[in-house]
């Protein structure tokens, strides 16, 4: 059923713990159940696409394709490629002046010989995956295109977990680990952990959760001014809820008071509205990227929580700390490979079934593990403040009264 298959692959958007060894992964199930199938890699994305710049899988490389595994990052290279957007194509020379960058990669792949196309990414990379599927059908080419979700804000409808973000929470954890001491670096120490996470708090959260759970296994001294407390955190702040800054500054003073450190958990989208409407309300021009999203890394958000506090609270000193690079070039961890494997052998199945679509447990069929249909994908997926575990935190940490 496989001998007249062409796989390609390619990993696009942002890194997330998952890309390489998700790639690992659909080599060793291919060479599983159609080993005489050629394979190729996109390098770079869509670019690489556009480009027709690929590299083959060998038989050394399948050989060893479970060394993928144990890697961050992708070993196919990523880069942020949307073929809707033709100016931008253009402008970065990936495409000519009235040519349809659509069109070129859908070329391309007609020219490469490619009847699977495994796209691992976001939702920008695989409905642009899904135009270009519906393209070729319209030009009488059949491509199966099965797209893998990466991305550690898990904000993808209807999927129930996105790949790569067990393993960034958990490493966001790790990382605080460290961070939290220099809480001892002076007297009303204000440390800020800021998470990524655009429109969707989950990550900041879970962060937040892996880190209590890592204070779990801790021994304190609190005799010796070593308690549990010193480390837990005091707030945590994500978009989906809203901030009532005056409030929480003055239950804060309180926190330093009594602890001479307060630690915050903020995602990078939490209070942008409030801090947009101040910058251009000062006349300052904010970027966009060309899908049109904010530049958070020019709005800042954790120095603008550190500004309106460090005031209000009466810090001496603020340190805000980013985990986000950190978080997303881990490699994944034992849930995540878990989880890869599992959405990998729906993945090859799929594809060899003609059945396109992103892999994912279905929320709205049950959690059924299947090939989710295109035009259901949707980023940019709230995260639930009423979530048990996360109430039960905010009651916790006592900020629900």
């Amino acid at each position: 059923m496989s001998s007249h298959h062409k796989i390609a692959m390619l990993t696009a958007g942002g890194l997330a713990p998952c890309l390489s060894s998700a790639v690992g992964g659909l080599i060793e199930r291919y060479s599983e159940l159609a080993p005489e199938a050629p394979i190729i890699g996109y390098l770079s994305g869509y670019k690489g696409l556009l480009q027709g710049n690929s590299i083959p899988v060998t038989p050394e490389v399948r050989r060893r394709a479970h060394v993928l595994h144990a890697h961050g990052g992708t070993p196919l290279g990523n880069s942020r490629v949307k073929l809707t957007n033709i100016p931008d194509c253009v402008k970065r020379g990936l495409v000519k002046e009235g040519e349809d960058p659509l069109k070129v990669a859908a070329n391309q792949l007609v020219k490469d010989g490619v009847t699977i196309l495994h796209t691992i990414g976001g939702d920008d990379t695989n409905t642009t995956a899904a135009d270009l599927a519906a393209y070729l059908s319209a030009n009488g080419y059949q491509l199966t295109v099965v797209g893998l979700p990466k991305t550690i804000d898990n904000d993808v409808a209807p999927i129930r977990q996105t790949l790569g973000a067990w393993t960034a929470a958990e490493q966001g954890a790790l990382f605080f680990e460290n961070v939290v001491n220099e809480q001892s670096t002076s007297s009303r120490q204000l440390v800020i952990h800021e998470v990524m996470g655009r429109n969707c708090g989950w990550l900041t959260a879970a962060t937040a959760r892996a880190w209590r759970e890592r204070l779990d296994a801790l021994e304190f001294l609190p005799e010796f001014n070593l308690d549990r407390r010193h480390k837990d955190i005091d707030a945590v702040y994500i978009p989906e809820m809203p901030i009532d800054i005056e409030a929480e500054a003055e239950r804060l003073r309180r926190v330093m008071d009594e602890m001479d450190s307060v630690s915050i958990f903020v995602s990078e989208g939490a209070g942008v509205h409030e801090i947009l409407a101040e910058l251009e309300a000062k006349g300052e021009k904010v970027e966009r990227d060309a899908f049109g999203h904010v530049r958070l890394d020019q709005v800042k958000v954790g120095d603008w929580f550190g500004k309106q506090f460090a005031k209000k609270i009466g810090a001496d000193k603020t340190l805000v700390q980013k985990s986000g690079y950190f978080g997303r070039s881990a490699a994944a961890n034992k849930a995540d490979l878990e989880l890869i494997r599992a959405m990998v052998h729906v993945a090859v199945d799929s594809a060899l079934e003609g059945v396109s679509g992103v892999i994912g447990h279905d929320e709205e069929r049950g959690d059924e593990l299947r090939a989710i249909e295109f035009a259901r994908i949707k980023g940019g997926k709230h995260f639930d403040p009423k979530t048990p575990w996360f109430v039960e935190m905010l009651k916790d940490i006592d900020q629900i009264p």
